[in-house]
Protein backbone atom coordinates (compact mmCIF):
# COMPACT_ATOMS: atom_id res chain seq x y z
CA UNK A 1 0.00 0.00 0.00
CA UNK A 2 1.30 3.47 -0.88
CA UNK A 3 -0.19 6.91 -0.23
CA UNK A 4 0.32 10.01 -2.35
CA UNK A 5 -1.56 13.33 -2.35
CA UNK A 6 -5.02 12.13 -1.28
CA UNK A 7 -4.62 8.82 -3.09
CA UNK A 8 -3.95 5.28 -1.85
CA UNK A 9 -2.57 2.67 -4.20
CA UNK A 10 -2.69 -1.08 -3.54
CA UNK A 11 -1.46 -3.96 -5.68
CA UNK A 12 -3.43 -7.21 -5.40
CA UNK A 13 -2.75 -10.70 -6.66
CA UNK A 14 -3.70 -11.56 -10.21
CA UNK A 15 -2.35 -8.38 -11.79
CA UNK A 16 -5.01 -6.10 -10.27
CA UNK A 17 -4.33 -2.67 -8.78
CA UNK A 18 -6.70 -0.49 -6.76
CA UNK A 19 -6.47 3.30 -6.61
CA UNK A 20 -8.59 4.77 -3.80
CA UNK A 21 -9.30 8.46 -3.48
CA UNK A 22 -8.70 9.43 0.15
CA UNK A 23 -10.03 12.87 1.05
CA UNK A 24 -13.17 11.81 2.95
CA UNK A 25 -13.47 15.13 4.78
CA UNK A 26 -14.39 16.82 1.46
CA UNK A 27 -16.05 13.80 -0.18
CA UNK A 28 -12.94 13.30 -2.29
CA UNK A 29 -13.21 16.68 -3.98
CA UNK A 30 -10.10 17.00 -6.13
CA UNK A 31 -7.52 19.65 -5.30
CA UNK A 32 -4.51 20.19 -7.51
CA UNK A 33 -2.26 17.80 -5.58
CA UNK A 34 -4.76 14.95 -5.82
CA UNK A 35 -5.40 15.51 -9.53
CA UNK A 36 -1.65 15.44 -10.19
CA UNK A 37 -1.19 12.34 -8.02
CA UNK A 38 -4.02 10.49 -9.76
CA UNK A 39 -2.80 11.42 -13.25
CA UNK A 40 0.71 10.29 -12.29
CA UNK A 41 -0.62 7.00 -10.97
CA UNK A 42 -2.49 6.28 -14.20
CA UNK A 43 0.61 7.14 -16.23
CA UNK A 44 2.94 4.97 -14.14
CA UNK A 45 0.58 2.01 -14.08
CA UNK A 46 0.05 2.30 -17.84
CA UNK A 47 3.71 1.35 -18.28
CA UNK A 48 3.27 -1.86 -16.24
CA UNK A 49 2.84 -4.70 -18.72
CA UNK A 50 1.93 -7.07 -15.88
CA UNK A 51 -1.15 -5.09 -14.91
CA UNK A 52 -4.39 -6.78 -15.98
CA UNK A 53 -6.98 -4.43 -14.48
CA UNK A 54 -7.21 -1.22 -12.46
CA UNK A 55 -10.04 -0.48 -10.03
CA UNK A 56 -10.73 3.19 -9.22
CA UNK A 57 -12.37 3.40 -5.81
CA UNK A 58 -12.64 5.40 -2.59
CA UNK A 59 -11.87 5.03 1.09
CA UNK A 60 -15.35 6.35 1.95
CA UNK A 61 -18.72 4.99 0.85
CA UNK A 62 -20.09 8.55 1.01
CA UNK A 63 -18.42 9.55 -2.25
CA UNK A 64 -16.27 8.45 -5.10
CA UNK A 65 -15.62 12.11 -5.88
CA UNK A 66 -17.66 15.29 -5.38
CA UNK A 67 -15.89 17.11 -8.23
CA UNK A 68 -13.19 19.76 -8.24
CA UNK A 69 -12.35 21.23 -4.85
CA UNK A 70 -13.76 24.73 -5.29
CA UNK A 71 -12.51 25.72 -1.84
CA UNK A 72 -8.89 25.31 -2.86
CA UNK A 73 -7.29 28.78 -2.76
CA UNK A 74 -6.10 29.46 -6.30
CA UNK A 75 -5.06 32.55 -8.17
CA UNK A 76 -5.65 32.77 -11.92
CA UNK A 77 -2.43 30.93 -12.78
CA UNK A 78 -3.22 28.24 -10.22
CA UNK A 79 -6.68 27.75 -11.69
CA UNK A 80 -5.23 27.26 -15.16
CA UNK A 81 -2.58 24.87 -13.82
CA UNK A 82 -5.26 22.77 -12.11
CA UNK A 83 -7.40 22.64 -15.24
CA UNK A 84 -4.37 21.57 -17.25
CA UNK A 85 -3.85 18.82 -14.66
CA UNK A 86 -7.47 17.72 -15.12
CA UNK A 87 -6.91 17.58 -18.89
CA UNK A 88 -3.81 15.46 -18.32
CA UNK A 89 -5.80 13.15 -16.03
CA UNK A 90 -8.72 12.71 -18.44
CA UNK A 91 -6.31 11.89 -21.28
CA UNK A 92 -4.45 9.38 -19.08
CA UNK A 93 -7.68 7.61 -18.12
CA UNK A 94 -8.73 7.34 -21.77
CA UNK A 95 -5.31 6.12 -22.92
CA UNK A 96 -4.91 3.53 -20.14
CA UNK A 97 -4.10 0.23 -21.89
CA UNK A 98 -5.59 -2.21 -19.36
CA UNK A 99 -9.28 -2.40 -18.41
CA UNK A 100 -10.48 0.02 -15.74
CA UNK A 101 -13.39 -0.52 -13.34
CA UNK A 102 -14.91 2.36 -11.37
CA UNK A 103 -16.63 2.06 -7.99
CA UNK A 104 -19.49 4.57 -8.12
CA UNK A 105 -20.79 5.18 -4.60
CA UNK A 106 -22.33 8.25 -2.99
CA UNK A 107 -21.46 11.53 -4.69
CA UNK A 108 -20.13 11.00 -8.21
CA UNK A 109 -20.35 14.59 -9.38
CA UNK A 110 -18.59 16.81 -11.91
CA UNK A 111 -15.04 15.57 -12.24
CA UNK A 112 -16.13 12.42 -10.39
CA UNK A 113 -18.73 11.72 -13.07
CA UNK A 114 -16.09 12.34 -15.73
CA UNK A 115 -13.75 9.81 -14.13
CA UNK A 116 -16.55 7.25 -13.92
CA UNK A 117 -17.47 7.81 -17.58
CA UNK A 118 -13.82 7.54 -18.57
CA UNK A 119 -13.43 4.08 -17.09
CA UNK A 120 -14.34 0.99 -19.09
CA UNK A 121 -16.69 -0.61 -16.57
CA UNK A 122 -18.72 0.77 -13.68
CA UNK A 123 -20.30 -0.68 -10.53
CA UNK A 124 -22.96 1.49 -8.90
CA UNK A 125 -23.76 1.51 -5.20
CA UNK A 126 -27.33 1.85 -3.97
CA UNK A 127 -26.49 5.30 -2.52
CA UNK A 128 -25.34 6.71 -5.87
CA UNK A 129 -25.81 10.43 -6.51
CA UNK A 130 -24.50 10.91 -10.05
CA UNK A 131 -24.50 14.36 -11.66
CA UNK A 132 -22.73 16.42 -14.30
CA UNK A 133 -22.14 19.96 -13.07
CA UNK A 134 -20.87 21.56 -16.28
CA UNK A 135 -24.07 23.41 -17.10
CA UNK A 136 -24.28 24.82 -13.56
CA UNK A 137 -20.77 26.30 -13.63
CA UNK A 138 -20.53 26.98 -17.35
CA UNK A 139 -17.80 24.42 -17.99
CA UNK A 140 -17.70 22.80 -21.47
CA UNK A 141 -17.33 19.23 -20.28
CA UNK A 142 -19.22 15.95 -20.52
CA UNK A 143 -20.23 15.14 -24.12
CA UNK A 144 -16.90 13.57 -25.12
CA UNK A 145 -17.27 10.70 -22.68
CA UNK A 146 -20.99 10.49 -21.94
CA UNK A 147 -22.64 10.52 -25.39
CA UNK A 148 -20.97 7.28 -26.61
CA UNK A 149 -22.07 5.51 -23.40
CA UNK A 150 -25.75 6.44 -23.12
CA UNK A 151 -26.59 8.09 -26.46
CA UNK A 152 -27.23 11.70 -27.31
CA UNK A 153 -30.79 11.92 -25.98
CA UNK A 154 -30.02 10.67 -22.47
CA UNK A 155 -26.73 12.58 -22.38
CA UNK A 156 -28.52 15.80 -23.34
CA UNK A 157 -30.90 15.35 -20.40
CA UNK A 158 -28.17 14.58 -17.89
CA UNK A 159 -25.77 17.28 -19.09
CA UNK A 160 -28.16 20.20 -19.58
CA UNK A 161 -30.25 19.68 -16.45
CA UNK A 162 -27.37 18.71 -14.18
CA UNK A 163 -29.89 16.74 -12.14
CA UNK A 164 -29.01 13.95 -9.74
CA UNK A 165 -29.28 10.42 -11.11
CA UNK A 166 -29.77 7.39 -8.89
CA UNK A 167 -28.41 3.92 -9.43
CA UNK A 168 -31.60 2.49 -10.94
CA UNK A 169 -31.76 5.17 -13.64
CA UNK A 170 -28.02 4.90 -14.29
CA UNK A 171 -28.32 1.13 -14.68
CA UNK A 172 -31.39 1.42 -16.94
CA UNK A 173 -29.40 3.78 -19.20
CA UNK A 174 -26.62 1.12 -19.36
CA UNK A 175 -24.21 3.52 -17.66
CA UNK A 176 -23.72 0.94 -14.89
CA UNK A 177 -22.60 -2.59 -15.64
CA UNK A 178 -23.27 -3.97 -12.16
CA UNK A 179 -25.03 -2.68 -9.04
CA UNK A 180 -24.55 -3.54 -5.39
CA UNK A 181 -25.18 -2.21 -1.89
CA UNK A 182 -22.71 0.62 -1.27
CA UNK A 183 -20.82 -1.45 1.31
CA UNK A 184 -20.23 -4.17 -1.32
CA UNK A 185 -19.62 -2.02 -4.37
CA UNK A 186 -15.83 -2.28 -4.24
CA UNK A 187 -16.01 -6.03 -3.73
CA UNK A 188 -18.32 -6.29 -6.75
CA UNK A 189 -15.91 -4.16 -8.78
CA UNK A 190 -13.03 -6.43 -7.80
CA UNK A 191 -15.06 -9.47 -8.85
CA UNK A 192 -15.65 -7.83 -12.22
CA UNK A 193 -11.96 -6.93 -12.53
CA UNK A 194 -10.94 -10.52 -11.75
CA UNK A 195 -13.39 -11.80 -14.36
CA UNK A 196 -11.71 -9.63 -16.99
CA UNK A 197 -8.20 -10.29 -15.68
CA UNK A 198 -8.71 -14.05 -16.06
CA UNK A 199 -8.58 -13.73 -19.84
CA UNK A 200 -5.45 -13.44 -21.97
CA UNK A 201 -4.09 -9.94 -21.30
CA UNK A 202 -2.84 -9.42 -24.86
CA UNK A 203 -6.30 -10.15 -26.23
CA UNK A 204 -8.03 -7.96 -23.67
CA UNK A 205 -5.69 -5.04 -24.32
CA UNK A 206 -6.10 -5.42 -28.07
CA UNK A 207 -9.88 -5.35 -27.76
CA UNK A 208 -9.76 -2.27 -25.55
CA UNK A 209 -7.50 -0.51 -28.06
CA UNK A 210 -9.93 -1.36 -30.85
CA UNK A 211 -12.90 -0.02 -28.90
CA UNK A 212 -11.02 3.20 -28.24
CA UNK A 213 -9.93 3.54 -31.86
CA UNK A 214 -13.36 2.84 -33.36
CA UNK A 215 -14.99 5.39 -31.02
CA UNK A 216 -12.23 7.94 -31.74
CA UNK A 217 -12.19 8.73 -28.04
CA UNK A 218 -8.70 10.23 -28.05
CA UNK A 219 -9.75 12.81 -30.65
CA UNK A 220 -12.97 13.72 -28.81
CA UNK A 221 -11.30 14.00 -25.42
CA UNK A 222 -8.39 16.06 -26.76
CA UNK A 223 -10.89 18.53 -28.23
CA UNK A 224 -12.92 18.73 -25.02
CA UNK A 225 -9.74 19.13 -22.95
CA UNK A 226 -8.65 22.04 -25.13
CA UNK A 227 -12.04 23.71 -24.61
CA UNK A 228 -11.80 23.17 -20.84
CA UNK A 229 -8.36 24.73 -20.57
CA UNK A 230 -9.44 27.68 -22.76
CA UNK A 231 -12.53 28.12 -20.54
CA UNK A 232 -10.26 28.41 -17.51
CA UNK A 233 -7.54 30.49 -19.17
CA UNK A 234 -9.59 32.86 -21.30
CA UNK A 235 -13.15 32.64 -19.99
CA UNK A 236 -14.95 32.66 -16.66
CA UNK A 237 -13.22 29.57 -15.32
CA UNK A 238 -14.24 27.57 -12.29
CA UNK A 239 -15.13 29.62 -9.20
CA UNK A 240 -12.05 30.78 -7.32
CA UNK A 241 -12.23 31.65 -3.65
Amino acid sequence: MSTDGGLRLERLDGGIAVARLDRPEVRNALDTATVVALAGAFERLAADDGLRALVLSTTSERALCAGADLREPLDRAGGVARMEAFARLYAAVDAFPAPTVCVCVGNVVGAGAELAAGCDLRVGGDNLRLAWAGARVGAPVGPARLVPLVGRSVATDWLLTGRTIGVEEAAAARFMHRTAPAARAEAAALELAREVAAHRPDGVRALKAMLREYERSAERIADENARLVAFQRDGAGLPRR
